[in-house]
C-alpha cells in the first residue's frame, strides 16, 4: 500500500520523538525505501544507531516496513515513511512544556531494545543515546514551536487584513461604516517565563470579558489578540504611562454605527 499523502501531527509526544535532526533527515530519506545500512552508509553514521532511531520511529507508526531481505547473518529491513508529508497541527505547539515528562518515559522504556540488537555499548550505550535524544528534542521543539507560534501570529493578522479590508470597501460602497475597534500596549517583561504567564493571565481575562457580553443570535465579532518583540523606535504606549503618539484609532471607544454586511 503506498504512503498517505499527508499525516496531521496532533500528538505532543508523537511529534517530539520525530523532531531531532537525525530522525528529520531520517524521514526525509525515507521518502523513498531503504534499510538501516543503506541509510547509515549514506549518512556516515554507525549501523546500530540508525537502526536505534529507526525503530522509534517505527513505533510511532511514522515510518513503516516495506520488506525484509536475508543477508549475510542478519536480516535487512527496507522501511519508509508512512506519509509524504507530516502537517503539525500549530496547537500542538502551543506548550512544548506539557510533555517533556512523558517523552523521556517513552524513550527510556526502549532502551532494552536497543542494547539487545546490538546497541553502542549495550545499555550504556543506549542510556547515551537516550539523553542525547531527550536534550535534542527539548531544544529543537522550543525552537520549532517558537517558529510556529511566529507563523500563526502573522497568518491571524493577514486573515486581519483580508477580511477588515473587503469589509471596509463593502461598507465604503455602500455608505455605511464599518464598525470596529483596536487595543494596543506595550508591556516590557523582566523574564522570558513571564510572556507564558502573561499570555494566560490575558486568555483567561479574555474569556471572562467575551462570556459577559456574548448574546445568542448577535452579531459575531472576531477579536484576535498577539504579541511580539516591539520594533526599535516604534512606540506604543507603555502600560501606566501617558501615549506620547497614540496611533489613530488605538484604544479607541467604540462608537455604534450601521454595520457593513461580510
Amino acid at each position: 500500500m503506498p504512503a498517505t499523502e499527508m499525516t496531521l501531527m496532533d500528538e505532543p509526544d508523537r511529534l517530539r520523538l520525530a523532531l531531532t535532526p537525525i530522525r528529520r533527515r531520517l524521514l526525509g530519506r525515507l521518502r523513498e525505501p531503504a534499510s538501516a545500512v543503506g541509510l547509515a552508509a549514506d549518512l556516515g553514521l554507525p549501523r546500530q544507531r540508525v537502526g536505534y532511531h529507526l525503530r522509534v520511529l517505527e513505533e510511532a507508526g511514522l515510518i513503516e516496513l516495506v520488506e525484509e531481505r536475508p543477508r549475510r547473518g542478519f536480516v535487512e529491513r527496507v522501511m519508509r515513511v508512512t506519509a509524504k508529508a507530516f502537517l503539525v497541527d500549530p496547537g500542538v505547539l502551543a506548550a512544548p512544556e506539557e510533555s517533556t515528562g512523558s517523552t523521556g518515559a517513552a524513550e527510556t522504556g526502549r532502551g532494552s531494545d536497543a542494547a539487545g540488537a546490538g546497541g553502542e555499548g549495550g545499555g550504556a550505550g543506549a542510556a547515551r543515546i537516550e539523553a542525547e535524544v531527550a536534550a535534542e528534542t527539548d531544544e529543537e521543539f522550543r525552537r520549532v514551536a517558537d517558529r510556529y507560534a511566529a507563523e500563526h501570529l502573522v497568518e491571524a493578522a493577514a486573515d486581519t487584513v483580508r477580511d477588515v479590508t473587503r469589509m471596509a470597501d463593502a461598507a465604503d460602497r455602500q455608505g455605511v461604516r464599518l464598525l470596529t475597534f483596536t487595543l494596543e500596549a506595550r508591556v516590557r517583561f523582566a523574564e522570558p517565563g513571564d510572556v507564558h504567564d502573561f499570555a494566560e493571565a490575558l486568555a483567561e481575562a479574555l474569556a471572562r470579558v467575551a462570556e459577559r457580553f456574548d448574546t445568542p443570535g448577535g452579531r459575531p465579532y472576531r477579536l484576535v489578540a498577539g504579541g511580539h518583540p516591539a520594533p526599535a523606535g516604534r512606540k506604543t504606549p507603555v502600560h501606566g504611562e501617558p501615549a506620547t503618539d497614540p496611533l489613530p484609532g488605538a484604544a479607541a471607544p467604540a462608537t455604534p454605527t450601521p454595520e457593513a454586511p461580510e
